[in-house]
């Protein structure tokens, strides 16, 4: 079976509270964005004896850091594995375009359609709400490709309620500038504090009016550091966006723009730039 893991932006992004864990509640709203990976999950048995031989993940595209063995993708099927012991091994292979460590949260849409493959694969009749539990185990957005709509998300951005928000009329242009910023490092300069009007008012407003209201926190402490990706967020602006912001912790930066615009900027060659249709 073949799927599609698309990516997601933040529109706004408070951090209201340092909780006693550890983590930090927020307030969000995550819309999902069609740049997607491609991920292929077949049964992994011998050809001849039809026995199962073992599970085996491979990668293309954008090189994946760290040990592939820890992927999220064999996370999910092992969590899975522990509460369905008759499922097969897998051979899954992984291509990546959307960009680690950009806050699209690439990782976790791969990690959460895997599971959804896992479950239409082998008839496991997983309901929503233990899909749900399944995905915040394996990481706080990954609940939101569950739903894979507009949602509200508070919490550590686990806790997820769908809301009526339509941007088809948009187009929208994501620019990642191959910089990485370190989110605990993000965090940590951050003092949490509610804002003074919730997001969910904000987005019932003409997008128009975003600008000056829906806010990323994290601009406050990543801009000054890393004034290329301030820069990015401004030349959106001067070409007509509507609305600007970066998505997540960073590091990349995405224009919203009316549906029949074409807008003509240039970025460095080492930039990675789509610019793409909303749903």
């Amino acid at each position: 079976m073949i799927v599609f893991p698309n990516c997601k932006i933040n529109l706004g992004l408070n951090i209201t509270r340092k909780r006693s864990d550890g983590y930090h509640d927020l307030e969000t709203v995550f819309y999902p964005v069609p740049f997607t990976d491609v991920l292929e999950i077949i049964e992994n048995r011998n050809p001849d004896s039809g026995k199962s031989i073992g599970e085996a993940f491979t990668t293309s595209g954008i090189p994946i850091k760290g040990n592939l063995l820890s992927n999220i993708c064999l996370k999910a099927y092992r969590m899975l594995k522990e509460d369905f012991r008759s499922m097969p091994h897998m051979l899954m292979h992984l291509h990546k375009a959307i960009p680690s460590g950009a806050g699209l949260g690439g990782g976790s849409g791969d990690g959460t359609f895997a599971l959804q493959v896992f479950n239409k694969l082998f008839d496991l009749n997983i309901s929503q709400k233990k899909m749900l539990e399944y995905a915040a185990r394996l990481g706080s957005d990954c609940p939101f490709f569950v739903y894979n709509k507009a949602c509200l998300a508070t919490g550590r951005g686990e806790v997820l309620e769908p809301v009526d928000l339509d941007l088809s009329n948009y187009k929208i242009m994501i620019v990642f500038p191959a910089v990485s910023v370190y989110t605990g490092g993000a965090f940590r300069k951050l003092t949490p504090a509610e804002p003074a009007k919730p997001i969910r008012e904000i987005i019932k407003e003409p997008v128009s009016n975003w600008k000056d209201q829906l806010v990323n926190d994290f601009e406050k402490v990543v801009f000054p550091d890393h004034p290329d990706i301030a820069a990015i967020k401004q030349e959106l602006y001067n070409r007509g966006a509507l609305y600007a912001s970066m998505t997540g912790s960073g590091s990349s930066v995405y224009g919203l723009f009316e549906k029949t615009a074409t807008p003509d900027i240039s970025f460095p060659k080492e930039y990675l730039v789509k610019l793409l249709q909303l749903n």
